[in-house]
């Protein structure tokens, strides 16, 4: 089986494993575990930050911001096919008793100029709104990208009514290896950043999350709350140091073939439309009348692994385990027609 699916699906290579098991352990919670501690620097330097956490995923990096920069009542402003609100179980309710609003925006990525429109008045019949958070790139729109300057007025917008800005950059280095924009100054337009280091850059387990002392100081306080403080993850997170030091560049690789994906895609009669591809996932909209499951099914049947992503369309998304021999196996077993 050729696996499609998701970016999430890697295995760490060789190298990776031997870096890892040599990796230097210690306790996590006592903070002498110096292969996390070289981590999070790694990862705060990075992008301009003064401390990061290493936490087990990309959902709990989200959930513990989301928890630091509300209280229970409050709104979180986000799109409406933001990962946080669809795909983590509920929890900005579950996890911090806050509500959300929702933005349409366009392809998962939110206009600037709904945001102050949004903004709820000093009212007691409104929840105070109290955090902005956007998704680089964005999942549910097809792997596109935010326009940089978009996320400078988004920045502006939160820092003139005192609302801090999160981002889920689960897929943030697919973004930055397209628009070039130096990390440094990408990272200064957020308060908090979740970095996934466990899809394009191949580590087995988790997530950085970024931001001031004084944040990852109370975000220290709620992983341990949430049941996410470890011991000797030094052995983990030297897997997201080497996926840094050698993996970032070549996400390059990914998006050439996720483009070729796009182009296959294109010539069969059960294809409708594919989203234009800028990353690594491609998105395909099925011809009327026939359903995602019936078709991941039939292509299943063909030795490929894709997924449904909705009424009427599938997913297939490119990673580092995936050839230029597998993209050829691709083109010449999907089928024309279904």
């Amino acid at each position: 089986m050729i696996d499609f699916r998701s970016d999430t699906v890697t295995k760490p290579s060789q190298e990776m494993k031997d870096f890892m098991f040599k990796a230097e352990l210690g306790d996590d919670v006592f903070g002498d575990d110096p292969t996390v501690n070289e981590l999070q620097r790694i990862g705060a330097e990075m992008f301009g930050h003064e401390a990061a956490l290493y936490c087990s995923s990309g959902t709990q990096t989200n959930q513990i911001a989301i928890n630091v920069w509300t209280n229970p009542g409050d709104e979180v402003i986000c799109h409406s096919d933001a990962h946080i609100y669809r795909y983590e179980g509920g929890g900005i309710a579950l996890n911090s008793g806050a509500s959300v609003r929702l933005l349409q925006g366009n392809s998962g990525r939110i206009n600037p100029n709904e945001i102050v429109d949004n903004i709820n008045p000093d009212d007691q019949h409104f929840p105070p709104t109290t955090l902005v958070s956007i998704e680089d790139t964005a999942n549910r729109g097809g792997g596109v990208y935010y326009d940089f300057e978009d996320i400078k007025r988004i920045s502006k917008i939160c820092k003139e009514n005192g609302l801090p800005f999160h981002l889920d950059g689960a897929r943030v280095f697919n973004a930055l290896q397209e628009n070039k924009i130096p990390l440094k100054e990408y990272g200064a337009q957020f308060d908090s950043i979740s970095v996934c280091l466990s899809k394009g850059l191949g580590a087995p387990v988790g997530s950085l999350l970024l931001g001031s002392n004084e944040f990852i100081q109370k975000a220290r306080r709620v992983r341990k709350a949430f049941g996410g403080a470890m011991r000797q993850a030094g052995i983990i997170a030297a897997g997201g140091i080497y996926a840094l030091q050698n993996n970032v560049e070549r996400l390059a690789e990914d998006h050439k073939r996720a483009k070729k994906i796009e182009q296959i895609l294109s010539t069969k009669s059960w294809v409708s439309s594919v989203i234009p591809v800028q990353t690594n996932i491609v998105v395909a909209h099925l011809s009327d009348g026939l359903s995602e499951n019936d078709v991941v099914n039939k292509i299943k049947e063909c030795g490929i692994l894709c997924v449904g992503f909705g009424k009427g369309r599938i997913r297939f998304t490119t990673h580092l385990d995936i050839s230029d021999e597998d993209l050829s196996t691709l083109e010449r077993n999907l089928p024309n027609s279904i």
